[in-house]
């Protein structure tokens, strides 16, 4: 990990605690720390992924669903950090998938949410207190800057919240390398005989954004976030004149604002909200009831996420439960095997969170049936994309229905050839890539439920009849594919393409016709939404 030679060299800016050679060995101490901890470069290649999506590409939705949805502890919390009071929608329905989390929160809400978690758990591990304390500084930071966005003249103004989550970062590394060095910058600090940008340069011969930064740079972090970081002009502050200069006034104030959060409600600093009024208030258009009411949200929101991220701080919300009822439909259909069709007996009543042998919930249908209800809800709102609407269908029934990957899969007019467009799950990108397969007519599975508008459900792909029906494309590409469906997209006797999701284990319980019903459904909205283009 490279460090900037300028701020190496540079002199000390008081006289006194350590000696030049001293602070110099101090910091190359704490690089070398840096440079070996072997998880960092994980964690800077997930944030770098997550920052680099934007909301302004259509595929966005797709890729931040995909990349929460690979990790199941970040999923979870996701989806707690939704169902809470603070995030629940007006309806006080629960939101069960990540893409209605997306839908619904917005998709800079969720980013910035997973940023803030994948921090917390890259680095809370480490020197529990002083770490612990630099990170609920960041999440407050982080939170303050999504409230700021929404007042923000600016274009995109989202992206203060990323830079004020990592405005702090050279002191989060450095509490989780150093923690003794951090003391003792702390401790001057405290004495009030040091500026922070003193105590830092006498202790390790730089500031500790000098660290941050260069941590930053090899995360290859956006140019905008790293000058965010730079601290604004001394005094007090006018509007900024353009984008990149507000990033900067209210990345400062953010991070200000988060020490007087984290330091505690109304017992807060009387002299520092003043303090920042006097020198924010002109520049971003705050007055002190504005400031308090900021201070207030934003306060109640950090406890709330810094208790889901295990940082101790408050009480934690707790997702609600799932609720629905029934509905029923058969299929049929000819030169297909019974055993195919997605039909089959009544199941043992459901509602319990537990799973049957395959993987599948016990409360498919609940799930299933919330997923209707979100797909209905995004249908009804003009925001609907087709891409957002068949991730949400996808989801729903790769979670719902407890398979390890799922696709959606499209014909492409040009080529003639079935491909994967959406995937998740289990090495889906591998996967994705090797999902297609030719347009041209052929007795095999997925050909006979495309021309036969069928859907179909194998509870075990090694019996005979099934094994015989399956093309050699499936059999390299997912061979140990026990059970799967396919819900093939038929518009017009025309097939456009299916979607299709598998488990690694066979599903003898097989698809009651409730659930059967359900999917149904969610098959026939996605028809609507295709029919309707």
């Amino acid at each position: 990990m490279a460090f900037p030679d300028t701020l190496a060299t540079r002199p000390l800016a008081s006289p006194g605690v350590l000696d030049e050679e001293d602070a110099r060995t101090a910091r190359e101490r704490l690089m070398q720390k840096i440079r070996a901890d072997t998880e960092l470069p994980a964690l800077g290649s997930s944030v770098s992924r997550v920052i680099q999506m934007a909301s302004s590409d259509d595929e966005a939705v797709g890729d931040l669903a995909h990349f929460i949805l690979s990790d199941v502890a970040l999923t979870q919390k996701i989806l707690r950090m939704a169902n809470t009071v603070s995030y629940r929608t007006a309806s006080g329905a629960p939101i069960a998938t990540i893409s209605k989390a997306i839908f619904l929160l917005g998709f800079d809400s969720v980013r910035a949410i997973a940023l803030a978690m994948l921090l917390v758990d890259g680095m809370s591990g480490k020197h529990a207190q002083s770490v612990r304390m630099e990170l609920m500084r960041a999440l407050a930071a982080s939170i303050v800057g999504r409230e700021l966005a929404r007042r923000s003249p600016f274009k995109d103004a989202e992206e203060v919240s990323v830079a004020a989550l990592f405005k702090n970062i050279g002191r989060v590394l450095l509490a989780s390398h150093e923690p003794d060095l951090y003391a003792r910058i702390t401790s001057l600090v405290d004495a009030s005989t040091h500026t922070p940008a003193q105590a830092a340069v006498n202790v390790i011969g730089c500031s500790v954004e000098a660290v941050g930064e260069s941590v930053l740079q090899e995360w290859k972090m956006p140019d905008t976030i790293i000058k965010a970081h730079a601290a604004p002009a001394a005094g007090v502050l006018k509007p900024a004149k353009g984008r990149q200069e507000w990033l900067q006034q209210a990345t400062a104030f953010c991070a200000a604002a988060a020490a007087l959060i984290s330091n505690g409600g109304a017992d807060r600093d009387a002299a520092a909200g003043k303090a920042l009024l006097e020198r924010f208030g002109a520049a971003l258009n705050f007055d002190q009831s504005k400031l308090e009411e900021l201070l207030s949200v934003t306060t109640q929101e950090t406890r709330l996420l810094a208790s889901l991220a295990k940082l101790e701080c408050g009480p934690e919300g707790k997702s609600a439960d799932i609720d629905g009822g029934l509905l029923e439909e058969t299929a049929d259909s000819e030169g297909l095997p019974d055993e195919l069709l997605l039909s089959a007996p009544d199941g043992d009543a459901l509602g319990s969170s537990a799973r049957h042998a395959s993987g599948k919930p016990i409360n498919a249908r609940d799930l299933l049936l919330a997923g209707v209800q979100d797909v209905t809800q995004m249908m009804a709102s003009s925001r609907c994309k087709l891409n957002d609407l068949l991730l949400l269908v996808l989801e729903t029934l790769y979670g719902g229905m407890g398979f390890r990957f799922g696709a959606v899969c499209l014909k492409d007019l040009q080529s003639g050839q079935f491909r994967a467009r959406i995937a998740m799950g289990e090495q889906s990108g591998t996967r994705q890539a090797g999902f297609l397969f030719s347009g041209s007519p052929a007795r095999d599975l997925f050909h006979l439920a495309l021309e036969n508008d069928a859907d179909l459900m194998i509870s075990d792909a090694r019996a005979p009849k099934i094994r015989n029906l399956l093309p050699a494309w499936h059999t390299d590409l997912l061979p140990d594919a026990r059970s799967f469906i396919v819900l093939p997209l038929v518009l017009n006797k025309k097939p456009i393409g299916l979607f299709y999701a598998d488990r690694a284990e066979p599903a003898p319980e097989g698809v009651p016709p409730d659930e059967t019903a359900l999917i149904k459904t969610l098959k026939g909205q996605v028809l609507a939404a295709l029919q309707s283009r």
